[in-house]
């Protein structure tokens, strides 16, 4: 991989533009909406913001410190999710575990690791420094209008969780078994896409009953309607659909992240008998990894 990110592709493709507009792989993602319950967060201990910066250094973080303060608002329920992320995964791999370095949020450019970023590129992380980049214009600009995905208030939470897994497939070597562009619904960036969704589903499936170190957890309410929601959202960033929408017709042989039913089919494996050896995909055989696709 050396230097080069992973990113969520926008219709008609962005090659060529900044640094990580030149990357061998695409991060698709799954979205989920916390859409019931008024209040989701929990936790009266001060939440840890260190993790998480704004590229204009705003400080727009500095006062993040309890549920309350997540269910108001949303840069602190940012703050939650990641920590809920860093609490589960080390609970998951523990010795083998390290948090990401960053999460920074931006608008209209950032550098990187892998190189500077526009706001073009998207959500992305980036292997060469353990890091994820959150644009916040891209959910409503590309995710929702462009790409038909669900809006909601908690929408780009599980964008992060995707994102975090590619760091989890990083850790794991994964990620390093990825070294050409070959393309194609088995083809290995695509197993590391679908990886991706196995452990954001694994986190949504233990994300109510994970805690932190004072024993609180973080995210009280998780409905079937919210998984309801990250399947939809699967389904309409699938390759096939994207394929369909922009070009009238499907293309499988040039994949780079996997057809709607594969994102679904996988991010199930995650959430309903999720495992780490349930969600290696680079073990699975094409069939496997081809399922519902």
């Amino acid at each position: 991989m050396g230097g080069a990110g992973m990113r969520i592709p926008i219709p008609g493709g962005m090659a060529g533009k900044g640094g990580v507009g030149g990357l061998i792989l695409v991060v698709v993602v799954v979205v989920i909406g916390l859409v019931t319950g008024a209040n989701p967060f929990g936790g009266s201990d001060p939440y840890s913001p260190s993790r998480l910066s704004d590229a204009e250094d705003s400080g727009r973080y500095d006062h993040c410190e309890t549920g309350e303060d997540a269910n108001e608002d949303h840069d602190c329920a940012r703050v939650a999710i990641e920590n809920s992320l860093t609490d589960y995964w080390d609970s998951e791999l523990g010795g083998k575990f390290r948090p990401i370095e960053t999460l920074t949020t931006f608008s209209g450019s950032v550098d990187t690791g892998c190189g500077g970023a526009d706001s073009s590129v998207g959500p992305f992380y980036c292997p060469a420094d353990d890091s994820i980049y959150l644009d916040t214009t891209f959910f409503d600009q590309v995710l929702e209008r462009q790409l038909g995905g669900p809006d909601g208030g908690f929408v780009e939470f599980y964008v992060l969780a995707h994102e975090y897994g590619h760091h989890i497939s990083n850790l794991l070597g994964f990620m390093a078994q990825v070294r050409t562009q070959e393309t194609g619904p088995t083809s290995p960036g695509v197993r590391l896409e679908l990886q991706a969704d196995c452990y954001a589903g694994m986190w949504a499936h233990h994300a109510t009953t994970t805690e932190d170190e004072a024993g609180e957890v973080l995210i009280e309410d998780l409905s079937q309607e919210d998984i309801d929601l990250a399947i939809e959202a699967a389904e309409a960033v699938g390759d096939d659909r994207i394929q369909r929408k922009t070009q009238g017709q499907v293309n499988e042989e040039s994949w780079t992240h996997g057809s709607a039913g594969q994102r679904k089919h996988w991010f199930l494996i995650g959430y309903e008998q999720g495992s780490l050896d349930d969600c290696d995909t680079f073990s699975a055989s094409d069939d496997e990894v081809r399922a519902e696709s």
